[in-house]
């Protein structure tokens, strides 16, 4: 039996405490908020995305950074086992479009309750509003393995320390790069962090006049140096700064650390259901039926009200020209247009707007096995505040349980 403290009470602490006490072990998680799984109440727009419900390979291959570090915690810990593991409390799970896993009640509540029933039946000690200032490979042993220092002063030792302090994003819930800081001091490099699964600043200013404005199954692909790394169908959004939604948080991983050395362009298609060809046939009929009518008034069935203005000014045809009027060039400059709206990305959002954390302890010093520091016995690593990410739809959070339950499993 081991004394373990595990540092921090979200997704990846709950499972690592819950892990570590089912080997009988004593276990302590410290969390300096008031209450546990802060992060977990707001994810899912507060309805929490808990995993997704396919199969390993479909999880590996929605791991941005390192998915073969990850074969073994996914293996030992998957979608399902949480999905069983959840539902012994009582509460009930439902599986949505994308495999995406919500519990029943649309509540991120429900899973927060969940765990603390789980943590209660195990008897962790839970310690909240306790902050732990300095973590560090203990030089009396007997006292055990790793030294604990916390806000108050105190100095406590265990045999396990298991860090699960998160990434940096969304700071308001406690994620404040803090576990990086105890990396450091433990002899472990960290990648570069940057936010991610996050919204992208735009150039163009008539983004600003787009604001509000959603796009339903249109195509998105992104370019950095005129070569394409992302490309999918779906939903966006235009914000006052750019662009948001769906669509571009999942392209935004692939951008977030790269957007600063690299032309980055993301390319809009209106019409992805339509060839160039069959699109020019529809703007050919549309402008029969209308031949009389001016530009701006020919073109309403097939865009939104919101955005006409902008693309008869992006099109340089004059918003008066009756439709009759317009060339053929003109009209293939349209055709373009609608297939191939460019946008200049800048910059992504800061991490008070990032879903997750890119970059953070290198995976290169962490078992896969168990996240044990191959640097200081007895120390681990889990979850966000790792070199570890994947695309939006439950998969970032199986990252945390399956690398929660790889530490907790493995002490004894």
């Amino acid at each position: 039996m081991s004394k373990v403290f595990v540092i921090g009470g979200g997704a990846s602490g709950m499972m690592a405490a819950i892990a570590a006490a089912d080997n009988y072990n004593e276990v302590h998680l410290i969390e300096k908020n008031e209450k546990l799984g802060k992060k977990i109440f707001i994810t899912g727009k507060g309805r929490c995305n808990v995993t997704n419900a396919s199969d390993m390979n479909t999880h590996l291959n929605n791991v941005v950074s390192n998915p073969k570090f990850l074969y073994s915690a996914f293996n030992a810990f998957t979608s399902e086992d949480l999905m069983e593991l959840i539902e012994t409390t009582g509460i009930k799970l439902k599986i949505e479009r994308g495999q995406r896993v919500f519990p029943v009640s649309d509540h991120s509540s429900d899973i927060i309750k969940a765990f603390t029933i789980l943590l209660k039946e195990r008897g962790v000690n839970i310690h909240l509003n306790t902050k732990v200032v300095d973590v560090k490979k203990a030089e009396k042993t007997e006292r055990g393995n790793i030294e604990v220092k916390l806000g108050d002063g105190r100095v406590v030792y265990c045999d396990s320390c298991i860090v699960a302090t998160g990434g940096c994003s969304y700071p308001v819930t406690g994620s404040d790069g803090d576990g990086y800081v105890f990396a450091r001091e433990n002899g472990h490099d960290i990648v570069e962090t940057h936010p991610a699964l996050v919204p992208l600043n735009i150039k163009e200013e008539y983004c600003k006049e787009l604001q509000g404005l959603s796009l339903k199954n249109v195509k998105l692909s992104i370019f950095a140096d005129e070569k394409m790394i992302f490309s999918d169908m779906g939903e966006m959004l235009f914000t006052h700064f750019g662009i948001s939604g769906p669509l571009v948080l999942t392209a935004s991983s692939l951008v977030t650390d790269i957007v600063k050395n690299k032309k980055i362009t993301a390319v809009i298609d209106l019409k992805p259901a339509l060839s160039k060809e069959q699109l020019d046939k529809r703007l050919l009929r549309d402008f029969s039926e209308n031949i009389n009518k001016n530009f701006k008034n020919s073109i309403d069935g097939m865009l939104p009200k919101k955005m006409i203005p902008i693309i008869i000014r992006l099109s340089g045809i004059e918003e008066d020209r009756k439709v009759n009027e317009i060339t053929k060039t003109e009209r293939e400059r349209l055709v373009e247009l609608l297939k191939n709206m460019n946008l200049t990305v800048t910059s992504t959002r800061g991490f008070n707007e990032a879903i997750i954390t890119k970059g953070g302890v290198d995976i290169r010093d962490i078992s896969p096995k168990n996240m044990e520091s191959k640097l200081v016995p007895g120390l681990f690593f889990v979850g966000e505040v790792l070199d570890l990410d994947s695309f939006t739809g439950g998969y970032n959070l199986q990252i945390a349980w399956s690398t929660g339950y790889a530490a907790g499993n493995s002490i004894w």
